[in-house]
């Protein structure tokens, strides 16, 4: 029985991430309906495999006896996650101590670590506190007035703790990297993390600034210097380059906070922990 548990919940998740609806609408409809359906079919699994674990390898269900075999699937893919989870942690904490090696700036009146390339780079780097590291090419080919738009849009992913909530995200994301489109979901929100940061930014520094520091910062390289990151530069398609200056250029509405829909798929993804009362 637990194995049929398993199973259901594999062909749950597969068939919502497979005809789940797609990203439409405002960017708070947006950003809602992608976290829910990234978040519901691992959550999914999650929830359903500590249900099998917490009923044993013993008894039965609604007359059925359980088993070993999703007993030990179950078991298997928490132990897994728990594996990448202290690797990606392990991954993020070298990368905040490499930091601390690295001289520290202060510009527009924001302190940070200084990158020694000439490459403009600009990002956040840690968890819940993550810490802002900014390359000598970025001071050297952005204008005061450019760099204070930069440096203001790094505050915003320091004030939404992307890189903390991202960090759990990625982890998800490689724990069932084998679901359908979960690239294109994860890609998709990381463009609404950086629509996000660019209107908290454009409602304290001038757009138009914002706009024309990522055209000139995308033509650069990527510096990969550690994960998690949250930089203001990432490699994106022209497409989603253009979506963001346009949203920076129009006049975009205000960026809503509201997460009712995603509450919504978190609790569906709860269910399979009712099956635990009909386990003798």
């Amino acid at each position: 029985m637990h194995l049929s548990l398993m199973l259901l919940a594999v062909a749950i998740a597969w068939f919502v991430r497979l005809y789940g609806s797609g990203s439409q609408g405002t960017w708070s409809h947006r950003w809602q309906t992608t976290l829910g359906l990234f978040l519901f079919s691992p959550l999914l699994l999650l929830i359903t495999a500590i249900a099998v674990l917490s009923m044993g390898s013993q008894g039965h269900m609604l007359g059925l006896s359980v088993g070993w075999i999703g007993y030990l699937l179950a078991l298997s893919f928490l132990g897994t996650g728990a594996v990448l989870l202290v690797w990606l942690g392990g991954q993020g904490w070298r990368s905040i101590q490499h930091l601390q090696s690295y001289p520290l700036v202060n510009r527009a009146g924001t302190a940070g670590r200084l990158l020694d390339t000439s490459i403009p780079y600009a990002a956040q780097i840690g968890f819940w506190q993550p810490t802002l590291v900014m390359s000598e090419g970025l001071l050297t080919t952005l204008q005061p007035d450019q760099l204070e738009a930069v440096l203001v849009h790094e505050q915003a992913h320091r004030y939404y703790r992307d890189t903390f909530w991202f960090f759990w995200l990625g982890w998800l994301r490689q724990l069932t990297v084998w679901l359908p489109h979960t690239e294109a979901l994860w890609q998709e929100l990381l463009l609404l993390r950086e629509l996000r940061a660019d209107r908290w930014a454009a409602q304290r520094v001038d757009p138009l600034l914002l706009a024309e520091s990522l055209i000139l910062m995308v033509k650069a390289p990527l510096v990969d210097v550690g994960h998690p990151c949250a930089a203001f530069n990432p490699v994106t398609p022209i497409s989603r380059l253009e979506e963001r200056i346009e949203a920076l250029v129009e006049e975009p509405p205000t960026v809503e906070s509201n997460l009712t829909g995603v509450a919504r798929w978190m609790v569906l993804s709860l269910l399979p922990l009712l099956t635990i009362i009909f386990h003798t």
